[in-house]
């Protein structure tokens, strides 16, 4: 892994260009191939090298300003300073984002991103860990009978199968495979051209179906809950009073279900720091000041996820007195801000009592974006997937006995997404019936996500 140090100034590389300070540059005419091959590390290895929180190199032929650490991640997160709109590469939009919410900018985003926290309210919050419950548990029955379980492409299904129940998507047996290997290869098409050609039939795939999904609510056929993700976005309209066409709702609907999928990364390497840091799994199980909320916000801050995100200047500013010209792509780096020095103690320690009381930035913390969820571009979900983990964490150390037979754990920074590499497997399951059942009687952490 690699160590964050924190810069508070351009300490090498830089040159005066006019009343600026150029940032330092990355070595290389275009990047684009080691950002790929390097992953995770690329950016954090070059602002290490750099020693600035800065640096300017060029991506997919542009040049492009890349930036880290909480004040960054504020800067980054201006709506009146930077655009979403095609700063993510048309190859990565095809297959993991699609055209909907993610590229919008203004009172066009705000007004959609309505939409998306209409879903989020704390009795669906609430109903979706009842549900992730049910699922998990039910299959977890089916995990006693089995030789070895791979907790990857397990969850990856139990996840499918919750985010389709709680979306008022109808989703049967035979379908669920299909589906969640669908959702997979978006989520897993975001570090390589190949992959992202997958994940791009894929998407087209998805958004097939769900048309027919958003066709058939709007016809009557289906009759959703009118809080479900399928009611709201049949029947979203625009500011201009408009309804989305059935294509575009259905890329929506994706939006909204698909990144509860992406959870597994979480949950397993949940698993991963439960079998590695000794005690963690008996401190969940006793949940003493919430701790199971805790560990689940350590797990994001400290194994990898998003590697990053882009953006377009809006207008011309300067940072640290760079010049950031107008239309400029910037990327800022998620995992370096999340083991960012400036804003942890020992970053690359696991330490889930960090959250004691935390009253940290939600710009130094930004598993899955930064800033507001309510008028910025932080991922609406993130309600979801904190509630979730917190739930199965607390199944795993109190409704289920089970072994961790010798296995690869390794993981790589250099492949996004990244996960150990044998999917973490288990063996000889033995449930606690009713662990499920008493679970959804505890009282939800409603705690605000200030990060």
């Amino acid at each position: 892994m690699s160590n964050r140090t924190g810069f508070t100034q351009c300490e090498r590389g830089c040159c005066r260009v006019g009343k600026f300070t150029r940032a330092p540059r990355a070595r290389g005419l275009d990047n684009t191939h080691l950002l790929l091959k390097e992953g995770f590390t690329f950016l954090s290895d070059r602002h290490n090298e750099l020693k600035s929180d800065i640096f300017e190199t060029r991506l997919v032929g542009k040049k492009a300003l890349c930036i880290t650490g909480a004040e960054a991640a504020e800067k980054f997160y201006d709506s009146s300073l930077f655009i979403r709109k095609n700063a993510v590469p048309s190859v990565i939009s095809q297959s993991l984002l699609g055209k909907g919410i993610h590229g919008m900018d203004g009172e066009d985003h705000l007004h959609r991103k309505r939409m998306f926290l209409s879903m989020m309210t704390p009795e669906r919050v609430e109903d979706i860990k009842d549900i992730f419950l049910e699922e998990l548990d039910r299959r977890a029955g089916e995990w006693e009978k089995m030789p070895s379980i791979h907790m990857y492409d397990e969850l990856r299904e139990i996840l499918v199968r919750t985010g389709c129940r709680w979306g008022g998507v109808p989703l049967s047996d035979a379908e669920a495979p299909q589906r969640t290997e669908e959702m997979s290869l978006m989520v897993d098409s975001f570090g390589s051209l190949g992959r992202m050609k997958e994940g791009k039939k894929a998407r087209e795939s998805q958004e097939k179906w769900l048309e027919g999904i958003i066709r058939d609510v709007r016809s009557g056929k289906l009759t959703p809950h009118p809080q479900t993700a399928a009611y709201i976005t049949a029947h979203y309209r625009t500011p201009s009073g408009k309804k989305l066409s059935a294509r575009d709702a259905g890329i929506e609907l994706n939006n909204a279900i698909r990144p509860l999928l992406a959870t597994a990364y979480f949950l397993v390497f949940g698993l991963l720091a439960m079998h590695q840091f000794p005690g963690e799994k008996e401190k969940i199980a006793q949940d003493q000041n919430n701790y199971s909320h805790k560990f689940s916000q350590e797990v994001r801050r400290y194994y990898p996820f998003a590697p990053a995100m882009a953006a377009k200047v809006r207008k011309s500013f300067s940072w640290r007195n760079v010049e950031f010209k107008k239309g400029t792509l910037v990327v800022l780096d998620f995992y370096g801000t999340n083991h960012h020095r400036d804003s942890w103690n020992s970053p690359e320690t696991f330490q889930p009592e960090r959250f004691n009381n935390w009253q940290g930035s939600p710009f130094s913390f930004v598993p899955q974006g930064g800033g507001d969820h309510h008028s910025g571009h932080r991922c609406a979900g993130e309600w979801l997937t904190v509630i979730v983990m917190k739930a199965f964490f607390r199944y795993m150390s109190t409704g289920l006995d089970y072994h961790v037979p010798e296995q690869n754990l390794s993981w790589s920074l250099h492949r996004v997404p990244t996960i150990p590499e044998d999917g973490f497997r288990i063996t000889n399951v033995q449930r606690t019936p009713g662990t499920a059942a008493l679970l959804q009687k505890e009282e939800a952490s409603q705690t605000v996500i200030k990060s």
